[in-house]
Formats: structure tokens, sequence, C-alpha cells
């Protein structure tokens, strides 16, 4: 197998516009999209992780799109899945002469793609176990009960946060199973820049358009058309989370509302200190501000044609905000 395949990925923040940056990229150089959020791989979840699949469609014409609806909401999607998923796309695309083009912001995921694990090993369980350490008790407690209920059952100390952990990252195993990506491929990574108060604004500008376009029936439906469970709803997190404890009259609409753009904006402030850390452990991200966004298809010319790439002119790491904000 090449090892060397070149991708292009694009992240960041959410709510930054990376599924428009990597369509317009994709247009011009033949690229195929493959998605890198953990829930966008579920049907009937569209505004609340932002598929936005009207951007992939324009004159017409339609960017090809990967793990996006393919599994069902009630449905298992996890890291090694993502991987052998991810892994398949990669090679297929790039076996047509396209380009594939990773567009997400999932930090695990991320993890896969970007960082060298060698397997067997402990790389992926590390990485999940990052994110696992972030949640609280009663969301480890609500991800083991919807995700397997017989383990749930079976588990002793259900208010240990560390059993809890460990016995999510068995229903990932066997790691051995897990193809690597970062092993086959050569990436560069471009992420749209904005400084964190824009992107607050942005958020809360997105989250009110999102409600008002039906967001809170999209819930609605998943629960009562097609089954899926609060407990599973709030599993999802933030817009599921949120909407569901709405639905069930835990929260009213403007709690809800206000709730859960604190949530976004936190989840955002989370993904930057990731970002932080993979720029200190010398990953280059091109992060490209509105002025700077048209320089984005000259470092992909210039990277698909084995050019040498300038040295990234701003990096988040060095950017200090001040005192904290909400």
């Amino acid at each position: 197998m090449d090892k060397n395949i070149k991708v292009l990925v694009i992240t960041g923040p959410t709510a930054t516009g990376k599924t428009a940056l990597a369509v317009d990229l994709a247009r011009q150089f033949d690229g195929e999209v493959i998605s890198v959020d953990s829930r966008q791989v579920f049907r009937g979840m569209d505004l609340g992780t932002g598929k936005d699949l009207q951007d992939y469609i324009t004159g017409g014409k339609s960017v090809p799109y990967h793990l996006i609806d393919v599994e069902e909401p009630e449905g298992d999607f996890h890291l090694l899945r993502f991987c052998n998923d991810a892994a398949e796309a990669v090679t297929d695309i790039a076996s047509r002469g396209s380009l594939p083009m990773f567009c997400g912001g999932t930090a695990m995921y991320l993890d896969a793609i970007l960082k060298g694990y060698e397997l067997p090993g402990g790389g992926f369980e590390s990485a999940k176990r990052t994110l696992l350490k972030s949640k609280t008790l009663e969301e480890l407690q609500d991800m083991l009960r919807s995700r397997s209920p017989e383990r749930w059952e079976a588990l002793k100390d259900k208010e240990n946060p560390v059993r809890l952990i460990r016995a999510l990252e068995m229903l990932d195993s066997p790691l051995a199973q897990v193809k690597a990506i970062a092993g086959m491929i050569k990436p560069l990574v471009i992420a749209p820049y904005y400084h964190r108060s824009e992107v607050h604004r942005r958020i809360e500008q997105r989250l009110d358009q999102r409600l008002d376009a039906g967001m809170i029936e999209e819930v609605e439906a998943l629960h009562r058309e097609k089954g899926v469970s609060y407990a599973r709803l709030e599993f999802f997190g933030l817009e599921y989370r949120f909407i569901a404890l709405y639905l069930q009259g835990v929260l009213d609409r403007d709690e809800m509302r206000d709730q859960l753009l604190f949530s976004i904006r936190k989840f955002a402030k989370r993904q930057d200190i990731w970002f932080r850390k993979m720029e200190r452990e010398g990953l280059n991200i091109y992060w490209l501000d509105e002025a700077g966004r048209a320089q984005a298809p000259e470092l992909v010319r210039r990277f698909l044609n084995d050019e040498p790439l300038p040295e990234p002119e701003l990096r988040i790491m060095d950017i200090h905000y001040g005192p904290k904000t909400s």
C-alpha cells in the first residue's frame, strides 16, 4: 500500500466555515470529502450536527462525500469503525485519481488521522481516554448505559469514573484491527481562523439560525418517529442533549438555548486547546483568516506538486486572549 497518499485536512473550531472551505477546494482540485465528525455519521441528525449538505451542491453539481449518513441513530459508530472506514475511503478516492480530503473537528478522530500510532498498542486508547476524562460522571454513566446496557448492569461501581472509562474503552477493542490511517498518508492541514470573540459570535448566530430552521423539531422527530430514546439523544451531547432536556420539560426554551450556547462555546474552547497541543507537538496548521483565505488554493497546489511550503504565518499556540470571557 502506498505510504504517502497526499490528503488535505480542513479542520478548526466549530462554526468557522470548514465545510464551505473544503467544498470550495474540492471543486478546484477534484477532491472528495471524508467527514471527521462523530455525529454526522448518523442519519436524521442534520441541523444539530451541521452537515450543511446544501454546501456540497452548486450549479447542479455535487462534491462527493463520505462517512455522512452511514448509520442509524441507535447504531454504533466508534473510533475503530471510523479508522477502518476512513482508510478504505482514502485508498478508494486515491485509486480513482482524486484528492482525499478530511473535514471536521472531532479531536479523537483527528488524532487518529494525524498521529502515527503503532499497533497493536495503547495509542488509540490514550486518545480516547483523554476525551473520556473530560466528561462528567453523569455523562460517562449515560454513555455506557446507552452504548451497552449489559455492561452497564454488570458494572458494580457505577460511581467510579475510572471504571466507567475502562468499560467504555473495552467497547472499542480489539485495537489491533484498526487500520493505521496516519501511516499511509501525507497531510496538509488548513484551518479557517477567527478571533475567539468572533467564533463566539458566529456560534450564537448559527445556533439561533438552526433553532429557527427546525432543530427542535428534528430532535423531536428522532424521538417520536424513529424511536430514539431521550437517554440516547442526551448521549450525543450539545444540541441533542439540551433539546432532549427541553422536550422532557427539564428546561424551558430560554434555559435550553442559553445553556446550549454556553456549552457549544465551551466545546470550541476545548477544540482550541487541542489545536494548541497539536502545534506544540510539531504539527503545522495553516490558519487562514478571512483576508488570507485566498492563499488556500496556492498552498494546496504547492503541496500537490511537491513544492516547498512556507512556514505558517499564524500559530494559535502563540495567541493569548487574556482574561476569561463568556
